[in-house]
């Protein structure tokens, strides 16, 4: 008699099968992400198609939150994973643990990566970006030698400002060993000292610009003492290069442009500036023939007697100013002859006066110096009464270790005036003590 199986002890059977077997614990599978949602928990669900086939898929939060790029509709990914079936549909569906972008995305999974560490070193900051020179005397231009680029920009720069002194340094743009010689000959442009460094190519694809997103060539961009203008692949295309540098242009010949003034616009500038410096030229040498007329027909250059003179009339002032002061001179030095021969007949009785003023002197020092031995003995006298009735106090007493009774606040003098059981109160030098009388002997 057949034995039947319910559908979920097949199904758990099949799982089992499924969940033993090696080559489905761990395998590796290429696609293309198709009818791809996020779960409000995290997880993720879609399945994953070739032109032959699609197999579900499902990928826990766990494992999800380790993504380095963010799913979408579409992508070619390379997934790891094992293959297990879910019971409740009896449906088998791949439980992703890995994914990554495949080919192209792999490339644009590691340029979202570079560019996150820059961003968090700060290398893209405004801080960082220095100010291009607005009249540039020296441009070194890094870019292959042959090609459009390099044929770009050397055609504009001689259109726009052929003033300026141009350096050419062939550089790989392109290959395995590009980035190391873009980063050697930005330090060698750079140790040029130039006022602007170009650094371009034409438009490719993003391998084909791949060298510009290098970190080596990042970080010689970041370190160059010169502005950088990135002019690398056109409009779309945006590299590290172009966030790194001081400015960014899309194409080659617009990082010319930006680079120098237009020759034109300056002998247009240069043309009004002659027109302004004509015409004020004119305008003031219009003002100083006005000025010079009307100078030259002034009263006094009309008549130039007037200016002597006053002239003549200052002289004769200043002659009598003269006299008036000499004779003043004069005088007060007649007053000082007569003042002289006074003070000469003066002199004796100031000599006499300068004796008796020294003999006032000494009789003054002699009373000091006696009113101060006086005042000296008489302290010593002081100080020794002092001493004296200072010995005879109740406290020097006191301190020689005798003691005085009292009783009832009088001073006790005799035994006569004690009876047994009074209550005494001596005082000795440093304090009071209080005590009875026990026994009285005369």
């Amino acid at each position: 008699m057949e034995k039947y199986l319910t559908v979920s002890a097949l199904t758990k059977y099949i799982k089992t099968k499924f969940d033993k077997d090696p080559y489905l614990n761990k395998v590796f599978i290429q696609g293309e992400l198709s009818n791809f949602k996020r779960h409000s928990t995290g997880h993720l669900y879609f399945a994953l198609k070739d032109n032959g086939s699609v197999i579900n898929c499902m990928m826990f939060k766990r494992d999800a939150a380790h993504l380095s790029f963010d799913p979408k509709e579409g992508d070619s990914v390379l997934l790891t994973g094992r293959i297990s079936v879910y019971e409740a549909r009896g449906n088998y569906q791949v439980y992703a643990e890995e994914m990554r972008l495949d080919g192209i995305g792999v490339l644009y999974e590691k340029l979202e990566a570079l560019k996150k560490a820059f961003y968090a070193k700060g290398y893209f900051d405004q801080t960082h970006k220095k100010q291009l020179r607005k009249y540039p005397e020296h441009i070194a231009v890094l870019t292959a030698s042959t090609g459009a680029a390099v044929q770009d920009i050397r055609t504009t720069l001689k259109k726009r400002y052929p003033l300026a002194k141009v350096t050419y340094i062939s550089t790989l743009v392109q290959g395995a060993q590009a980035k190391d010689d873009i980063a050697k000959n930005i330090k060698q442009a750079d140790a040029l000292n130039p006022d602007v460094i170009i650094v371009g190519r034409g438009g490719g694809s993003i391998e084909d610009l791949w060298a510009f997103n290098e970190e080596v060539v990042v970080e010689a961009i970041y370190n160059c003492t010169s502005p950088v203008i990135s002019a690398v692949g056109h409009e779309t295309d945006t590299t590290l290069s172009d966030l790194v540098a001081d400015f960014r242009a899309p194409t080659p010949t617009a990082a010319a442009v930006l680079a120098t003034p237009d020759s034109k616009e300056l002998k247009v500038m240069l043309k009004q500036v002659d027109l302004h410096l004509e015409r004020y030229m004119q305008n003031h040498f219009k003002a100083k023939r006005e000025k010079l007329n009307y100078l030259s027909n002034y009263y006094i250059f009309t008549n130039p007697n007037i200016l002597v003179e006053q002239k003549l009339q200052k002289v004769d002032e200043l002659d009598n100013r003269m006299k008036m002061i000499v004779n003043n001179q004069l005088n007060h030095h007649v007053k000082n002859y007569q003042y002289f021969e006074n003070k000469i007949n003066a002199q004796q009785l100031r000599t006499k006066l300068a004796f008796q003023h020294e003999r006032v002197d000494n009789l003054k020092a002699r009373m000091a110096r006696t009113l101060k031995y006086n005042i000296s003995t008489y302290q010593q006298q002081l100080h020794h009464q002092i001493a004296l009735l200072s010995s005879l106090s109740p406290s020097e007493t006191l301190l020689r270790g005798y003691a005085i009774a009292r009783k009832d606040n009088k001073i006790i003098n005799s035994v006569k005036a004690l009876n047994e059981t009074d209550t005494l109160n001596i005082q000795l030098s440093d304090g009071y003590v209080e005590t009875k009388v026990m026994n009285i002997k005369k």
